[in-house]
């Protein structure tokens, strides 16, 4: 296999090429390579640029799975071209909507208007809204095949969470080849194609792992499961080299450092029919109240997952947050009895209304949870229109009952430690005059001048930092600072 590095000037200080390497019959890769990328959606540095890939399989059909970052628009397409003519792909297979991996797409479909696009449901909902131009589509959900031909047949593998929740895996069966996007990836650039030097990639990769993945671990546990049966001989990233020379090694990693992670975290499961209602809206409403306690969310879809993998969810979940399933949907119903009959009275439970139309009567399954002993985190959410700020707000609101609940524990030790570090501070004090002052977050927020004849109170809140010197006064021996750790 050879691979071709193409280097091109761009206008701009930043080093950014391309690289074509042949991975397996009929399949290529094209790489992105930013060399010099120092940070990736803002929270978290990089010290060894990044890489975004794309990757073509030719059978009787042909399909292109994921596109590039907007940056390499002009090289990206030039390899493209150079390798088929656009007009010729069949299908452009979505892992996920990141606009680092389809910010392209627009740009394909104006060349190629009959390209249908493949990807999970919310996928293709997302694209609707992000492209606003008309595209064919092809749904697909885990255990979905394509067969392009010449004994390439894309099996495809629902990813949720990690870290989209529209992720999809697609596998060959043919070469043996793992499309996962982001997952198992790195931000690591440089003209090795595959991981020769593990040793060298260990840092980066558990880097990776900690700021995209961890957050989701139980996602990534029942993601590894649904792949497990699979004859991997590569995993085909989205970041960074392909996985080739230590696939068990890297798969081991991810498996151990996930049973790790989800042993520690208090999460909450939510459980609801995509695509139904205003179901996305109200729980993503809901799941930021939750996250503001510090508590993880998992997303569930009641039609597409399997019996068994909704008990271990159920088992192992603190909190149960239910959006109302239609009542003509039997696959919901069926996992509305497995859910009861894995909950446990130690759980909180919350209950809403999707808004569909036909709802399942919520109070009835609200008496079933409360019969098992479960807390009412928050009461029902009922939803008779599309939902508009009050109600995003009642639902932010309910998530942060349910959170608050779940770190009800943790909330009292913070405070304990808190009175703690105060009752220090003061038995400091003795007589004399003493300026005392809260901070929060090194902000200075509130004043007090204490062994004065009145105690004062500072009149506004400080939004400075804390004068050099204490105001002068010939009684005042000290300022004594609180620190607030919220």
């Amino acid at each position: 296999m050879v691979a071709i590095t193409q280097f091109a000037p761009v206008p701009s200080r930043q080093r950014l090429t391309t690289q074509i390497v042949e991975l397996a019959a009929d399949t290529t890769a094209i790489r992105s390579l930013d060399w010099d990328r120092d940070r990736f959606d803002i929270e978290f540095g990089l010290r060894n640029g990044t890489t975004y890939n794309s990757f073509l399989i030719c059978g009787d059909k042909v399909a292109l799975v994921d596109t590039s970052h907007r940056k390499f628009e002009e090289l990206y397409l030039q390899a493209l071209t150079g390798l088929i003519n656009v007009a010729e792909i069949d299908y452009l297979v979505v892992s996920h909507t990141e606009p680092d991996h389809s910010a392209l797409i627009g740009d394909l479909l104006n060349l190629a208007p009959d390209i249908v696009i493949v990807g999970a449901k919310i996928a293709i909902q997302f694209l609707e809204n992000m492209l606003h131009l008309p595209f064919k589509s092809l749904i697909v959900k885990s255990g979905d095949r394509l067969d392009l031909g010449q004994g390439h047949e894309l099996e495809f593998v629902a990813a949720p969470n990690l870290h989209w929740p529209d992720t999809i895996f697609s596998y060959d069966h043919h070469t043996g080849i793992l499309y996962t996007c982001d997952v198992f990836g790195m931000h690591y650039c440089d003209d090795h194609t595959y991981d020769k030097n593990s040793h060298l990639l260990e840092e980066d990769f558990r880097y990776y792992y900690d700021c995209l993945m961890a957050p989701n671990a139980r996602s990534v546990l029942a993601a590894l499961k649904r792949i497990s049966k699979l004859d991997i001989k590569l995993i085909a990233t989205g970041h960074g080299p392909l996985l080739k020379e230590s696939i068990s090694h890297w798969l081991e990693q991810y498996q151990t450092w996930s049973e790790t992670k989800a042993k520690t975290d208090t999460f909450v499961v939510f459980f609801y029919c995509q695509d139904y209602g205003y179901s996305e809206h109200l729980a993503g409403a809901i799941a930021h109240g939750v996250n503001r306690n510090g508590v993880q969310v998992e997303v569930v879809d009641l039609q597409e997952t399997p019996p068994q993998e909704l008990r271990e969810w159920v088992e192992t979940a603190s909190g149960l947050i239910i959006g109302m399933p239609p009542q003509s949907c039997l696959v919901a119903h069926t996992a509305l009895s497995t859910i009861l009959a894995a909950a446990h009275q130690k759980q909180a439970i919350g209950l809403f209304e999707t808004g569909g139309g036909e709802d399942e009567p919520i109070y009835p399954l609200r008496n079933k949870f409360q019969g098992i002993g479960l807390t009412e985190a928050f009461p029902p959410i009922l939803v008779k229109e599309a939902p508009q700020t009050a109600m995003d707000q009642l639902c932010d609101e309910a998530g942060t009952d349910m959170g608050q609940w779940l770190t009800r524990d943790r909330t009292q030790k913070n405070i304990q430690a808190i009175d703690l570090e105060l009752e220090k501070a003061l038995g400091r004090i003795s007589s004399g005059l003493y300026l005392i002052t809260a901070k929060k977050k090194r902000l200075p927020v509130r004043c007090w001048l204490l062994g004065s004849p009145k105690p004062v109170v500072a009149p506004s809140v400080w939004r400075s930092p804390l004068p050099k010197t204490v105001p002068s006064n010939p009684l005042c021996k000290s300022a004594i600072i609180l620190s607030s750790t919220s």
